[in-house]
């Protein structure tokens, strides 16, 4: 009869994830001291990388706020729920990936291209591999190019001021 009443109350406060539901993807019980960990070595780790950088800009921002909410938030759920961007688990395989990341970055240094660095641009018609996803928009509609011949004609300003039909008399009279 104890432990109904006071072993039940302390269970129910602190749910205990039993599956993630990913295959391969084994539940984390002390996850948000690991995200924790992860995120605070992620912004040491970016000091590397120079400031005016958008790739340093970036992952601070998004490393701050998730850093952030792990230190606001004590339960799993929460934290899910306030990032947004899946379970826990899986916000720990992206923090170890952006980690990662920012040691290759740090070692690959891609901001330091010279100014005086030609890049070859090659432009040819060879075809594309199959493989490769040809992403060619649809054609525009016939409305589209009637405004830009407007636009281009200066004829847009009489269409916009043209007196229109006032939809709402016309409603009225037709009661």
């Amino acid at each position: 009869m104890f432990l109904r009443r006071v072993a039940r109350p302390i269970m129910m406060m602190a749910r205990l994830k039993e599956t993630t539901g990913i295959v391969g993807l084994d539940v984390v019980p002390n996850a948000r001291e690991v995200l924790i960990g992860l995120y605070t070595k992620t912004l040491e780790e970016i000091k590397g990388v120079p400031e005016d950088e958008g790739y340093r800009k970036a992952v601070e921002s998004f490393t701050r706020h998730r850093l952030k909410v792990c230190r606001e938030e004590e339960d799993w759920e929460a934290i899910e729920k306030s990032i947004g961007c899946g379970q826990v688990e899986e916000l720990i395989e992206e923090a170890q990936d952006e980690l990662k990341l920012v040691g290759h970055m740090n070692e690959w240094k891609p901001w330091g291209i010279p100014d005086d660095y030609d890049c070859e641009v090659i432009e040819n018609d060879a075809p594309v591999p199959k493989h490769i996803p040809l992403h060619r928009p649809g054609p525009l509609p016939e409305e589209f190019y009637k405004t830009l011949e407007a636009v281009n004609t200066e004829t847009l300003e009489s269409i916009i001021s043209s007196p229109k039909k006032d939809v709402t008399s016309s409603a009225s009279q037709s009661k």
